[in-house]
Parts: C-alpha cells; sequence; structure tokens
C-alpha cells in the first residue's frame, strides 16, 4: 500500500518562525494553541496519538504566555509552545499511565525534571502521548498519520505521530533502544537523541540506556526546546548535559562523513538501500567525502563492535528492568502484556556476569567508535530499515508479531555508543518517510544539529517507489 508522503510539498508545523509575530501582534499563543486543538480534533480520531489531553489547562497557560509577548517579556524563546508529553513521564495535571494497564489510574501529580522546565520557559504542556507499553515493544493504538495501516514507530508512537499530523511542532520522546530515532524516521520528523545523560530524566532513571529526546518539525525548533530544557535542569546526575548554544547552530558543512551500515544493511529492501547510495551520491556530488567499511580499518573495526548490537542491548535494557518489572507482573499478573513478560525470560537466562560481559562489549564499542574521532566530522546511516511496515494487530490464537512497532536494528548502535544523533526526512519510499541519522561522538550533539541544518538545506529528498 503507498503511502501520503511527498517531501517535496510537506510542510511540518513549526513555532520559531511566528514569535516574530507574537511580538507585533499579529498572532498570538492563544491563537496558535486553538490552532493546534483545530487539528486534534480533525486527525486524532484516525492517529489517536494522545492518551490525555488538559485543554483547559493549556488555553490558561496559552493566555498567560499571551500577555508576555503582549508586554515584551516572553520567558524564553518557546514561550507558548504547545508540547506534547510521552506518556512514561509524569506530569503534575494529568495521569502517568505508561501504556499499562497495570498503571491505569496512576496519578501521581508531579513533574519530570523536563516537564517542570518546560513549564519554567513558558512552554504550553498540552498533553500526554501514547507510549508503547512502558517504553517497550508492545504498541498502543496510535496509527502513521501518512498511512493508517502503518506503525508510526515505538515507544514513542504518539509523540512522533502527533508531530508529523501537524498537531504541535514539538513533542518529547525517549529511547533505550531506538523510541526516538527510529519513529522520526517512520514519521518525517526531525528528532534529537542526545548523548545519553544530556537531559534530565528526572525519575526516569531505572536503565543506563535511557534518554529524553525531542521531536520535531525542524531543527530550531528540536535545538531550543532541548536547550531550554538543559538550561534549567541540567543533564542527568553526574553527567555534563547537553552543550552547545540555547538558539540552534547555524548550518554547518560536513566535510567529512563516515557511512554507518549496522547489521541491518543486509535485511534492508532493495528501494530503501538505493534510495540511500543515491543520497550518498548527492552528497559527493557536494563535494563530501565519505569514508567506507573496505576502505578504513577502524571504521570496520567499529562495524565489527556493534555487529551484534541489537543482542546485546535488548539483553542488558532486560537485566536493568527485571525487578521493576517482576515486581509489577507479581501486582498485576493481568495488567503486564506477554510482550513484557518475555523481557523477563531473558533476564532470567542471564547471570551477573553475563550482564558484566555485555558492558564490557558495550564499552569496546564505545572505544571503537572514540578511536575515529577526528577522521570524519560524523557518521551518517538510516535512522529506520525502510518505510513504515504494515501493523493492523496481533492475530488472536497465532504467535505474537516480534517487533510490531518496527526494527530498531538502525538504532541499538547508537545507544550503545550513547552518541548523540539528529534524524533528517530526507528518503521517501512509496509515499512513506524513511529518515537518515548523523551520529556524533559523544558531546557533539550540537555539530549534529549544524551539520543536520546544513544538509536538509542542501540536499534535496530522495524519492522511490518500494515496487
Amino acid at each position: 500500500m503507498t503511502g501520503t508522503y511527498d517531501p517535496t510539498t510537506f510542510r511540518a508545523l513549526s513555532f520559531h518562525d511566528v514569535t516574530e509575530q507574537f511580538r507585533r501582534g499579529s498572532d498570538t499563543p492563544r491563537d496558535y494553541l486553538e490552532r493546534c486543538l483545530e487539528t486534534i480534533a480533525s486527525r486524532e480520531p484516525t492517529v489517536q496519538a494522545f492518551i490525555s489531553l488538559n485543554e483547559d489547562g493549556a488555553r490558561t497557560a496559552a493566555d498567560a504566555s499571551s500577555d508576555r509577548w503582549r508586554a515584551g517579556k516572553p520567558l524564553s524563546a518557546i514561550d507558548g509552545m504547545p508540547v506534547s508529553i510521552k506518556d512514561l513521564l509524569e506530569t503534575r495535571d494529568m495521569p502517568t499511565q505508561m501504556g499499562c494497564e497495570a498503571y491505569a489510574g496512576n496519578f501521581p501529580k508531579r513533574d519530570n525534571a523536563a516537564v517542570w522546565a518546560l513549564r519554567e520557559a513558558g512552554a504550553v504542556v498540552l498533553g500526554k502521548t501514547v507510549t508503547a507499553e512502558l517504553g517497550g515493544s508492545h504498541p498502543g493504538p496510535t496509527t502513521n498519520p501518512f498511512d493508517a495501516t502503518r506503525t508510526p514507530g515505538g515507544s514513542s508512537s504518539g509523540s512522533a505521530a502527533a508531530v508529523a499530523a501537524q498537531m504541535v511542532p514539538a513533542a518529547i520522546g525517549t529511547q533505550v533502544g531506538g523510541s526516538i530515532i527510529r519513529p522520526a524516521g517512520y514519521c518525517g520528523n526531525v528528532a534529537l537523541k542526545p548523548t545519553q545523560g544530556g537531559v534530565n530524566r528526572g525519575e526516569r532513571q531505572a536503565t543506563s540506556m535511557s534518554t529524553h529526546g525531542v521531536h520535531a518539525g525542524n531543527i530550531e525548533d528540536m535545538w531550543r526546546v532541548a536547550a531550554e530544557i538543559v538550561a534549567r535542569v541540567g543533564g542527568d546526575r553526574g553527567c555534563a548535559g547537553l552543550q552547545g548554544p540555547l538558539a540552534a547552530p547555524p548550518a554547518q558543512r560536513p566535510q567529512r562523513l563516515l557511512v554507518l551500515q549496522t547489521e541491518g544493511w543486509q535485511g534492508l529492501d532493495d528501494a530503501s538501500r538505493t534510495t540511500f547510495e543515491q543520497l550518498l551520491e548527492a552528497l559527493g556530488g557536494l563535494g563530501i567525502e565519505l569514508i567506507v567499511r573496505e576502505s578504513h580499518p577502524l571504521l570496520e573495526a567499529l562495524e565489527q563492535s556493534i555487529a551484534d548490537a541489537s543482542n546485546v542491548a535488548a539483553a542488558i535494557t532486560a537485566w536493568e528492568n527485571q525487578w521493576a518489572t517482576r515486581n509489577l507482573v507479581d501486582l498485576h499478573p493481568d495488567g503486564v502484556s506477554e510482550r513484557a513478560k518475555r523481557a523477563l525470560t531473558l533476564a532470567d537466562s542471564m547471570t551477573f556476569a553475563d550482564y558484566r560481559a555485555l558492558l564490557l562489549r558495550r564499552e569496546h564499542a564505545q572505544s571503537a567508535h572514540q578511536a575515529l574521532a577526528g577522521t570524519a566530522d560524523a557518521a551518517i546511516a538510516l535512522s529506520c530499515p525502510g518505510p513504515a511496515p504494515l501493523w493492523s494487530g496481533d492475530s488472536p490464537g497465532e504467535p505474537l508479531a516480534p517487533r510490531p512497532t518496527g526494527d530498531a536494528i538502525f538504532n541499538y548502535p547508537t545507544s550503545l555508543l550513547f552518541a548523540p544523533c539528529v534524524s533528517m526526512p530526507l528518503l521517501a519510499v512509496d509515499g512513506m518517510p524513511v529518515g537518515v541519522q548523523l551520529v556524533g561522538q559523544q558531546h557533539d550533539d550540537a555539530r549534529m544539529a549544524a551539520h543536520a541544518r546544513w544538509l536538509m538545506e542542501h540536499i534535496q529528498p530522495i524519492i522511490a517507489n518500494a515496487d
């Protein structure tokens, strides 16, 4: 089935370019919010991006923001921006149910650190977006905005879809394996998965590879949301946090790029592979040097160190989550999906020595990546393995689909590497977005945003048909 995405005509919702109108009084944050609510009312019955909305609270916040802009005293450049929050993060004014029946009605009435920071910056926290159960692989109801028969990706399903459906200009997601970058690739968003620890996770500290990140329609809004959060609450405890300016870094042309295949390359469909190769040709035509694994021993060493990244990342996360999941299953045996319970089976098969060996493998991969520092400005790779797959739900009596929200095979490596990534909507296959990511060394987040901005300004999206 062909989707409806055309990157030459699609225009994502943006915020940074309307603030001058706020200053002049020709537009207001309240009017901007009402336009978002109109879009939600129109598209939400099909997209199903939200699990809860706080329209009254959002209108009150937008009116206060309108008063501040009118007085020439906005709290920040994102004052008045409607944002949605993945329903793994606590919010004082909406429940936090984590896509899990066991958490139905859970309402801690407190803000995650990032949510608190957004409010302090004047952002309008509009609603909670659907997450796959517990941030795992069991999907919620959200559909892909460009083809309702396809997944939007996971686990930040609703965050990705809300931005792609032009409901909000930005949304907060989280990633452990591929939960920010993959849905961004499937939905045609830009997105930042920062250096590990770059954005304060607040209460979400359980797993060593979990990160907060941002979905948006453009680099400027993406970066500013992340930077305004970090300016107020920093990064994770013990971490330096996101580094760079408050405003989005200016576009910067990369001189050399590593072409990162990952273990996903061999299983890639022909159309997506060809389209990505055409993108590489276009980069070469702009004079950007491309370094491939066959020509560079250190890049080959990195590829080998991440050749089993999917299994390594999944096992690390299963071990780290096992006690919280087991307690939840013990208390609510019918409130947790079979997919979540399977992760316990993996954890039960492991010993602490196994976990320690996996951490050593992760350190080895990070060392192999660090050895390439200075060789190139960034690595370039696909954000997802082709267009979002079809998903109509599990079939009764049939085995559970192993990856209903798509495969994170192109994302596990960067999660293992603790590396910053920026996803860009540079490809389209069969009428659906296919994202491309830039991957940097740790703490190179701002440079990745600058290079991504340059690529999006100078590269025409490559379009292909899957058949």
